[in-house]
């Protein structure tokens, strides 16, 4: 790593660590700007995951300091995905997510139409127990856990959109407004992002100079996010999450 390229790499993780705290996508900025600087994929995929790890530990941290966060709720809706995050991470080495990518980006435009709607939060909103989690059917807790089990699949495999999807899960099946979301979100994917870590770590497939570089950005930039997503509230976080999808699957649908 090249001193010039210090500069580069921490204000690309700034960015990418607003963009993921605010909404998604923001390892879409990260990791081309990885391998352009000449990491090998895999590399990249892993070096990555220690900046989503960091990022994630300050954007829990700012949201606690807001006073909006439930950790027995986030640790609950984790464990499933950890699980899966194993799995993807072992599934990440020469596998091609071109259809994947394709399909995803079609999901994602059909997602942010319901999350912009939401008919779950309109009808219900959040509805509590006593203990602070939602308050759910069975059936309905048996297709949060599944669900969430591939997220974590996808999480570990490839990471960038993670954010979309849990949002959408969050938002459409639990009805929580977007500033609750981003709450659970931040600490779920960074549940994920730590283990599906270890394994890049086992296989040796961190470039611990430049990993540092970008965790240093994504922590300032999950800080920033988490105190934007309170202090400029659910308006803006649907636009920022509304640019942010439109933006993602094009990038999915042109490439190759």
């Amino acid at each position: 790593m090249e001193i010039w390229q210090i500069p580069v790499i921490f204000t690309v993780g700034i960015i990418a660590g607003i963009i993921n705290t605010l909404a998604g996508g923001g390892s879409l900025l990260s990791l081309p700007m990885l391998i352009f600087l000449g990491l090998p994929a895999t590399v990249a995929n892993g070096t990555n995951r220690l900046a989503i790890t960091v990022q994630s530990i300050f954007a829990v941290t700012g949201f606690k300091r807001k006073g909006v966060s439930n950790f027995k709720l986030s640790l609950l809706m984790s464990v499933p995905t950890l699980v899966g995050a194993v799995v993807g991470a072992r599934l990440a080495v020469n596998i091609s997510d071109l259809l994947f990518k394709r399909i995803l980006a079609i999901i994602m435009l059909f997602v942010l139409g319901i999350i912009l709607w939401n008919p779950i939060q309109r009808r219900y909103g959040a509805i509590l127990d006593n203990t602070g989690v939602i308050s759910v059917s069975w059936s309905r807790r048996i297709v949060l856990i599944i669900a969430f089990f591939f997220i974590g699949i996808y999480g570990g495999f490839i990471q960038a959109g993670i954010g979309f999807l849990i949002i959408a899960v969050l938002t459409t099946m639990c009805g929580l407004n977007l500033v609750e979301t981003n709450s659970h979100k931040v600490f779920i994917v960074g549940i994920n992002a730590l283990f599906a870590l270890l394994v890049f770590v086992f296989h040796k497939k961190i470039h611990w100079p430049v990993g540092l570089a970008l965790a240093a950005g994504n922590g300032f930039g999950g800080w920033l996010g988490s105190h934007l997503a309170v202090t400029r509230g659910e308006r803006f976080i649907r636009f920022v999450l509304t640019v942010s999808v439109i933006a993602m699957a094009a990038r999915l649908l042109v490439s190759r």
